[in-house]
Parts: structure tokens; C-alpha cells; sequence
């Protein structure tokens, strides 16, 4: 009887777990959930917002969201990844060599945006647990308005630690949404006492013909320790009128920090093969091959249901997930709203206890001067995770 009950609350576990492919170079799964008349809901939903509006307090229809949290693609940029360059990075037996193998790991975490389509805004205190290998991947969210997400991930048989914070202000400029992100992304090479700094490109999205989703703007990729620091642009070149432009193309350079001497200089595509050149021999090496980093990605899957935690995403959005996935929108808006609700319930509660600061669980949280915010971890290691990506 005891087993029975058992059984019946483990097939419960996993069905209010779900979890979808990641988004990958073919768009993943969410590519085939698009609402139909997709481009005349865009219009309808942005017909009354002023440009130059924060939307960070925008309430988006289920029709608009894909079937995941932004804590799991925040998290798959890290654990899902078809060729291991993260690993590279530590494998490398010069510093230059595990600089330019950081460069290539953080072209590797830059994933296609889906035109139309948004994940789901995380709610105050959400969670995202996945281990891959001896990673161990922990995400938080740790501030709702405006939206933190923290991450830490540690790699005890690689010696490896990710300390991210991402803050996204998306603002409406009439034809475009144009997303800032802010925050702090670090990785930590423990073995040679290496730590590496770096931000992330901004997100454009243009609503008017031709419409898209594109990564650009300037990365920063610096370490201190071995004075080496690497300059990016993602940009998108344009021939006549915004058509027939190379999108979704990256140069820069790799540099001594001091002196500003290039050592390397950077080409290509992150969503087909950007190339190295050694300024000195000229010799061009392949740094990342989109084909092989971010192409047929494997869909993580539950391995212990008992050990899923409330909060996780993939059980908060369960049944809205799922609803998408059915195409049932009515379902999914009404389960989606019940979800925002009660995380209303939760802030007003709070405020009536005189509870005004979120404490998040896993992370301390700051803001930082220009805006952003900090986050450190309350643990040393990220413990092994129910959810895992299969090898």
C-alpha cells in the first residue's frame, strides 16, 4: 500500500514536470508553437505602448510565450552544448590558449532569438536545477521588477566555476524592442587561478518588415591574471534599405590588455563558423563552429521526481508548458494566470508583514553603480541536480 502511494506521488512528480528541447540552431522545439497570425498579434499587442516604454512590467499573452521559462534558456546556454568547449577552457596549456578557448565557450552561449516568441517572465524566488556530466548547473531569480536572474555552476573533475548575473531592460522604440542586458558574467579557471570577465550582447527585435531577432552590440572578454582581453562586436551589415545584410555576424579582436597589441583578430558568423587569424603569420584557424556547438541538443530529462524542488521552473510552468505544447491557448492563459496572481498574493502578503526586501535563498544580491547587480553564491558547489542532460 505504502509502495503504491509512493508510485502514485512519483507519476505525479513527473507529469508536473515538463521539460522541452532547447532552443538550438534549428530554433528547437519552441519554433513549431508559433500562435497563428502571428505577425498581426504583434501588432495589436505593441498598438498602444509609447516608444521609449520599460516593459519589464509588460503583461505578455500565452500566446506570445514559449513553452519555457527564461531561467531554463539562461541555463541551457550553459549545460547544453553539442561540442564541450567549457571544458576546452581548462584543458588549455597556455593562458592564451584557454583565453581564446573562453572566447569561443562564450560565442558557444549565444543562442537564436525566436521572432514572436518570449519565455516566461520567472517568478520571485524561481528555480532552475541541472547537472550535465560533473556540472552542476543553480539559477535563481532573485529580483522580480526589475528581472535578476542569478547563476552558479561548479565542475569539481574540471576545476571549473560560473558566476553569472543577467538583468534584462527590454524598452519599446516605436519599430523595435530593444533589450539592454545588464549584470556581470564570470568564469573561473580554479586550476590556474584564472577568472574571467564578461558581458553579453543586447537584444533587437524588429517589428516591422523585414521583422527578426538579432544579438548585437559590443562583449568584453577580460582576465587580469593573465592581462589578455578580447573585444567583440555582433552587428548585422546592411546593403540597401536593411535587406540583403549578413546578419548574425561577429569580428573583433584578442589583445594584450597593457599595450593594446593584437594578437589575434576575429571573424565570421556565431550561427555558422567564426575564424581566427594570427596577425603575425596570418595563419586562419577555426575558433567556434555553430554547427557542432548549438545544432541537435539534447532535451534534458528528470531522473529523480521526489528531489524536484517546488520552485523549479520546469514544475512552476508545468501546465502552461504543456498547454502550449497541446496548443491550447485558452488553458495556458488561464493557467499563466493563475501563476501571476499568486505571485501577486505572495508580494502583497509580504508587504503587509513589512517584509519590503526579498531575501533569495541561494544568492546575496547588490546593485552595482551603473545600474546592475551582483550576486554571490551561498554555497561553495552546486549540488548534483534530479535533472539531467543525457550524454
Amino acid at each position: 500500500m505504502i509502495m503504491d502511494e509512493a508510485e502514485e506521488e512519483a507519476k505525479a512528480q513527473r507529469k508536473a514536470v515538463v521539460l522541452t528541447a532547447p532552443l538550438a540552431l534549428e530554433g528547437g522545439l519552441a519554433a513549431e508553437h508559433r500562435p497563428p497570425n502571428l505577425l498581426k498579434q504583434v501588432f495589436s499587442l505593441f498598438r498602444n505602448v509609447r516608444p521609449g516604454s520599460d516593459l519589464t512590467r509588460f503583461q505578455l499573452s500565452s500566446l506570445f510565450n514559449m513553452p519555457k521559462s527564461q531561467l531554463q534558456c539562461y541555463g541551457e546556454t550553459v549545460y547544453c552544448c553539442g561540442e564541450d568547449y567549457l571544458q576546452e577552457c581548462a584543458r588549455g596549456k597556455s593562458s592564451l590558449e584557454r583565453f581564446t578557448s573562453v572566447v569561443a565557450w562564450s560565442l558557444s552561449t549565444t543562442r537564436p532569438a525566436i521572432f514572436g516568441q518570449a519565455p516566461f517572465n520567472p517568478i520571485l524566488g524561481e528555480t532552475h536545477h541541472v547537472s550535465k556530466g560533473s556540472l552542476n548547473v543553480l539559477l535563481e531569480q532573485v529580483s522580480h521588477h526589475p528581472p535578476v536572474s542569478a547563476l552558479h555552476a561548479t565542475d569539481s573533475e574540471h576545476n571549473l566555476e560560473m558566476i553569472w548575473c543577467h538583468s534584462p531592460i527590454p524598452r519599446f522604440q516605436g519599430t523595435s524592442i530593444e533589450a539592454t542586458i545588464k549584470g556581470k558574467r564570470q568564469l573561473r579557471l580554479l586550476a590556474s587561478g584564472e577568472n574571467y570577465e564578461m558581458d553579453s550582447p543586447n537584444l533587437s527585435i524588429k517589428l516591422l518588415p523585414p521583422t527578426g531577432a538579432d544579438w548585437l552590440g559590443n562583449v568584453r572578454i577580460k582576465c587580469e591574471e593573465s592581462g589578455l582581453r578580447a573585444d567583440l562586436c555582433y552587428y548585422k551589415s546592411q546593403v540597401f534599405l536593411g535587406f540583403g545584410g549578413s546578419c548574425r555576424s561577429v569580428k573583433g579582436t584578442i589583445c594584450h590588455s597593457k599595450t593594446l597589441k593584437t594578437i589575434y583578430e576575429i571573424d565570421g558568423q556565431w550561427d555558422r563558423v567564426i575564424r581566427l587569424k594570427d596577425v603575425h603569420c596570418g595563419e586562419v584557424t577555426v575558433l567556434y563552429d555553430a554547427k557542432k556547438a548549438i545544432s541537435k541538443l539534447n532535451t534534458p530529462i528528470l531522473v529523480a521526481p521526489q528531489k524536484v524542488w517546488p520552485t523549479e521552473s520546469a514544475r512552476v510552468w508545468g501546465e502552461v508548458s504543456r498547454s502550449i505544447l497541446n496548443k491550447d491557448w485558452g488553458k495556458a492563459s488561464e493557467a499563466k494566470r493563475r501563476i501571476e496572481e499568486e505571485e501577486r498574493k505572495r508580494r502583497r502578503e509580504r508587504e503587509m508583514n513589512g517584509d519590503h526586501v526579498w531575501v533569495a535563498k541561494h544568492f546575496s544580491v547588490a546593485r552595482t553603480k551603473d545600474e546592475g547587480w551582483e550576486c554571490w553564491p551561498l554555497e561553495q558547489l552546486v549540488p548534483p541536480a534530479p535533472i539531467i542532460v543525457p550524454p
